[in-house]
């Protein structure tokens, strides 16, 4: 069974960064697809980035791009989204997900296994 544990989430200042780390269970991480996804309060999850199996070739939500960067560490069964430039925009709880299939999906039913979300608040 595949477990993914979200971390590195608080409050930041507009400008500021953060990054998030992943860390997966389970000897599968290095053939998954990872993603990450966001859910602002009233709002429905959207899509963030995602990173194929090599960590080669990534892909990103156009309100992100420049900004996010997301990359992996096969070794250490990790995954990360570094947060540059924060906005107010970006406050919502940041989930992580991992599928066995290839591709670049930006829905998340497409995703078979998912952490349970970090706080991230990006204050004016």
């Amino acid at each position: 069974q595949v477990q993914l544990v979200e971390s590195g989430g608080g409050l930041v200042q507009a400008g500021g960064s953060l990054r998030l780390s992943c860390t997966v269970s389970g000897r599968t991480f290095s053939s998954h697809y990872m993603g990450w996804f966001r859910q602002a309060p009233g709002k429905e999850r959207e899509f963030v980035s995602s990173i194929a199996w090599s960590g080669g070739s990534t892909f990103y939500a156009d309100s992100v791009k420049g900004r996010f960067t997301i990359s992996r560490d096969n070794a250490k069964n990790t995954g990360y989204l570094q947060m540059d430039s924060l906005k107010p925009e970006d406050t919502a709880i940041y989930y992580c997900a991992s599928k066995p299939t290839p591709g670049f999906f930006t829905r998340g039913d497409y995703y078979d296994y998912w952490g349970q979300g970090t706080q991230v608040t990006v204050s004016s």
